[in-house]
């Protein structure tokens, strides 16, 4: 699925460079539940949007699900993003006029399916996450639970390669985070592969695998 062989990630501040990333090698495989954790400057977070490819590495090779990330132009990237991965954010970014059902089917319309087939496609991702009952619910209508769990369905309508969630359980309560936690469990049994950026050892516990990195280096690697 996911495969970074030397990347480098490197950022300049006047005549200082800054490394953020150095010499990253990480493999993920198919239908499993990753965290990828190290506390505020570990570079955690460049790692993710280089994944998510958000961003380009200075310098090393990804391949992701066996494309070249790197060879491709921002339009191909856009694609990508928009095919392959689904992200799923710590603030939620549901447009608060729009119901959970259109929340779920935006990215949908980016592929050119009928508003009918979005709808559709929509429903069924929304019952997956267990809100079948709240479909024509806004957010403003929603606890933050249940905000989260229509940003999962929308990360999922596209039917992604790959889940990406970013501190996906910053903005809730420790019950809330559980069952957040619970339903990405359900959906990595379900075969969906799930990488977690989280700075919380609780959460990092709740998946199968961690990776912590510190000072832009993985300096530990290893099942739970």
């Amino acid at each position: 699925m996911i495969q970074l062989q030397g990347i480098s990630k490197r950022y300049r501040l006047g005549d200082v460079e800054y490394p953020a990333l150095d010499s990253i090698d990480l493999t993920i495989g198919d239908n499993q539940f990753v965290a990828l954790t190290g506390a505020s400057g570990s570079g955690k977070s460049t790692l993710m949007n280089i994944v998510g490819c958000l961003d380009s590495p200075t310098s090393g090779r990804y391949t992701l699900d066996d494309t070249e990330v790197a060879g491709l132009d921002d339009e191909q990237l856009a694609t990508v993003r928009n095919r392959k991965i689904g992200f799923v954010f710590q603030n939620f970014y549901l447009m608060p006029r729009m119901t959970a059902l259109d929340n779920v089917a935006q990215p949908l319309i980016y592929r050119g399916i009928s508003p009918a087939r979005r709808r559709e496609f929509a429903a069924a991702a929304l019952g997956r996450v267990g809100l079948g009952d709240r479909m024509l619910h806004r957010p403003n209508e929603m606890s933050g639970g249940q905000r989260q769990r229509v940003a999962v369905a929308r990360a999922l309508v596209g039917n992604p390669e790959l889940l990406l969630a970013d501190e996906p359980t910053g903005n809730l309560d420790s019950r809330t985070a559980r069952e957040i936690m619970d339903l990405f469990a359900q959906l990595h049994a379900e075969g969906q592969t799930v990488v977690i950026v989280t700075h919380d050892p609780a959460i990092a516990a709740c998946c199968r695998r961690l990776v912590r990195l510190h000072d832009g280096k993985i300096v530990e690697d290893r099942d739970v």
